[in-house]
C-alpha cells in the first residue's frame, strides 16, 4: 500500500489544485465577459469541472484532492484526515484560492475584472441570502456525495473518480449557477472576493457548502460505511 505524502507536500498538492480551480474556473467566467459571451453557461461549467477532473487525476493520491474546505470538512468529521492536517489543507486551498484570483487580476484587462469581480459568485436578483444557503447546501451535498461514493468508497468506480467529481460540478453549476454561482466551495469564493473586493454575501459561500459537505459526509459514512479510508494523514 502507499504511504501517504507528507503533509506539507500533501497541502502544496491542495494548494495548486485550487489555485487551478480559480484560474480556470473564475477565469472562464471573466473570459466570458470578455468575449461577449462566447463562453456561455455551459463553457464555465465544463472549466470548473474539468479543472478539477484533471487536479482529481493528478494529485488526488498526493492529497486525496479536495480543493475545496467543504470537502475537507466532511472528511474530518468522519475520521478520515486528523483536524490539525484538515487545519492545513485548509490554509493550502485558501492561499491557493486567493494567488489563482490574483494572478487572475493579473491577466485580464481592469475594466473586465470589474465588471466581473474576478468571478466571484453572486446571488440572483430575487434569491436571498437563506435560499442561496440552501442552494449551495444542496449542490455541495450532491459534490460530496460523489466524491465518497467514487473516490473514497473502494467498492466505487475510484479509477474513474476524478471524471465524475468533475461531471458532478459541471451538472451543479448548469442547474445552480444562475441562482448563486453555484460555488459549492468556500475559497472558490474567498480568493476572487479578496481581490476583487467583493464580499456581498459571503457567508452564503461558507455556511451552506459546510453544511451540504457535512451532510454528505456524515450520510455516507453512516449508512453505506466506506469500507477503507482513502486518505489519513498523520
Amino acid at each position: 500500500m502507499t504511504e501517504p505524502a507528507p503533509l506539507w507536500k500533501a497541502a502544496l498538492a491542495e494548494l495548486i489544485g485550487t489555485f487551478t480551480l480559480i484560474y480556470i474556473g473564475a477565469g472562464a467566467i471573466v473570459a466570458d465577459a470578455l468575449t461577449g459571451g462566447q463562453v456561455g453557461l455551459v463553457g464555465i461549467a465544463l472549466a470548473h469541472g474539468l479543472a478539477i477532473a484533471t487536479m482529481v487525476a493528478a494529485a488526488g493520491h498526493l492529497s486525496g484532492g479536495h480543493f475545496n474546505p467543504a470537502v475537507t470538512a466532511a472528511f474530518v468529521a468522519t475520521g478520515r484526515l486528523p483536524a490539525a492536517s484538515g487545519v492545513a489543507y485548509w490554509v493550502a486551498q485558501l492561499i491557493g484560492g486567493s494567488l489563482g484570483a490574483f494572478f487572475l487580476g493579473a491577466a485580464f484587462p481592469e475594466a473586465v475584472r470589474m465588471a466581473t469581480a474576478l468571478g466571484t459568485p453572486a446571488l440572483a436578483s430575487g434569491v436571498t441570502a437563506g435560499d442561496g444557503i440552501v442552494v449551495e447546501a444542496i449542490l455541495t451535498f450532491f459534490l460530496v456525495f460523489v466524491i465518497f461514493g467514487t473516490a473514497v468508497d473502494g467498492r466505487g468506480p475510484r479509477a474513474a473518480g476524478g471524471l465524475f467529481i468533475g461531471l458532478v460540478i459541471t451538472m451543479d453549476i448548469l442547474a445552480g449557477g444562475a441562482l448563486t454561482g453555484a460555488a459549492m466551495n468556500p475559497a472558490r469564493a474567498f480568493g476572487p472576493a479578496l481581490f476583487s473586493g467583493v464580499w456581498t454575501n459571503q457567508v452564503v459561500y461558507w455556511v451552506g457548502p459546510l453544511l451540504g459537505g457535512l451532510v454528505a459526509g456524515w450520510l455516507y459514512h453512516g449508512v453505506y460505511r466506506p469500507g477503507e479510508n482513502f486518505t489519513s494523514r498523520r
